[in-house]
């Protein structure tokens, strides 16, 4: 006889029986999924929940991610695939819980203790995909990453053909946290499309869309800019959303009757592109982190300090904006020798007048016979009269003619007759 389903006696939990101390429970028969076996050391199997942190340790998962090696999420696809090994033994279940001293393995790989958080900003360009292993053999975005980075994880993902702003971190809690819908974090992008549409059909976005059975949500759309041509037209479109769905951008707008060819992501919550270069790297400074990201990273992981640990190297900085084929050129270059500059003969200078020929000097005021001829005429040195033959009048040759006051010489007549005197 079956009994009422409410005085039914339910069978106890795994974590029920473990708790209870009135006497051993049945042997339980291992099920597919938890079938891993705690070593000498004694480990046991994660409850539901986070209790008993204390007692076994911290969930597998968390401690990955923690470290870097993935997000949670990505940690149980690690694990279903037999690359998570603890204490020498794979496990197949992320319900399992790590003490202090025991030894993980990613791949055969050591992992480390958690570093503090810390955050980068990265300008992707196109073609790589925001992924550590591509089943294709595409080209990926930790490929391509300059040397002297922690190992990071992305936040979020951009597509194959978009570019912009991505964010790295090296917290797997801290990625998964940003990348909640719930957080509400705006994504800004700036998309080119080809079509034709106005902004009253965009202002529809605001409440929301629905596109092939996947319903989104409020997305703000702003027309910026619109070139003309035959038919269709090009247009860029400023588009603010919270959720960051695969392809939303491209699914919403396409449903309006345009396509997008080009993708740009600007901003993500308050961090923002700017001017960092195609293919650069920034870290965000600690204070920063602090300051903006608290909320979602341990308090023991919350970094230090003020300044940023990775500083991209000089010549990086200075020639990131140089096509390839120019930078490979002056890398290739030897230095130069700093060349001093020539400047034109009397320009850029102040030119140096030449000196004229000393001309004789010639009698004061005092020595010239003032009016009523009265003789003033001293006898000195070189450049004197003395000595010189003299002319008419007592004067030597080179002599000016005695001038009254406010008299003028008058010269020759023009019929060449004798002038007169003042």
């Amino acid at each position: 006889m079956v009994g009422h389903p409410k005085h039914r006696k339910r069978p106890a939990s795994q974590g029920q029986a473990s708790a209870q101390a009135s006497g051993p429970a049945p042997p339980e028969k291992p099920s597919p999924a938890n079938n891993w076996a705690a070593p000498a050391g004694g480990h046991a199997q994660a409850e539901d929940g986070d209790g008993g942190a204390e007692a076994g340790g911290e969930r597998v998962a968390k401690i990955l991610a923690r470290a870097g090696v993935a997000s949670r999420r990505e940690v149980e696809r690690l694990i279903e695939a037999g690359r998570v090994a603890l204490n020498g033994q794979v496990l197949t279940t992320p319900a399992v819980k790590v003490a202090e001293g025991d030894i993980v393995t990613v791949d055969g790989e050591v992992v480390g203790e958690a570093e503090p958080a810390r955050l980068f900003r990265y300008h992707k360009p196109p073609n790589l995909v925001t992924t550590h292993n591509d089943p294709k053999g595409r080209p990926t975005v930790f490929e391509t990453l300059p040397e002297g980075l922690p190992r990071l994880i992305s936040i979020g993902r951009l597509d194959l053909n978009s570019e912009g702003l991505l964010l790295l971190t090296n917290d797997g809690g801290l990625a998964r946290a940003l990348e909640l819908p719930s957080n509400a974090w705006a994504r800004r992008y700036r998309a080119r499309a080809r079509g034709r549409i106005d902004q009253a059909r965009l202002d529809k976005l605001k409440d929301g869309i629905t596109v092939d059975g996947v319903h989104y949500g409020p997305i703000e759309a702003t027309l910026d800019k619109v070139k003309e041509g035959q038919g269709a037209a090009n247009l860029w479109i400023t588009v603010t959303l919270s959720e960051g769905k695969n392809r939303e951008v491209r699914r919403v707008l396409e449903a309006l009757g345009v396509t997008v060819n080009r993708l740009i992501r600007l901003a993500y919550g308050p961090f923002a592109l700017g001017t960092l270069a195609v293919g650069a790297v920034e870290e965000v400074g600690p204070r920063v982190v602090r300051e903006q990201l608290a909320e979602f990273i341990d308090p023991a992981n919350l970094p230090k300090g003020d300044r940023p640990q990775y500083k991209a190297p000089a010549s990086a900085q200075s020639e990131r904006r140089k096509p390839d084929a120019a930078r490979e050129e002056a890398a290739t270059r030897p230095p130069e020798e700093p060349v001093k500059k020539v400047y034109k003969a009397g320009w850029a200078k102040p030119k140096i007048k030449p000196k004229p020929p000393k001309a004789p000097a010639k009698a004061g005021a005092k020595d010239r016979p003032g009016a009523g001829g009265k003789p003033g005429f001293k006898a000195s040195g070189s450049g004197s009269a003395a000595g010189r033959p003299r002319g008419p009048g007592g004067r030597p040759p080179s002599a000016s003619p005695p001038r009254s006051s406010g008299a003028r010489r008058p010269g020759p007549r023009p019929g060449g007759g004798p002038g007169r005197r003042g």
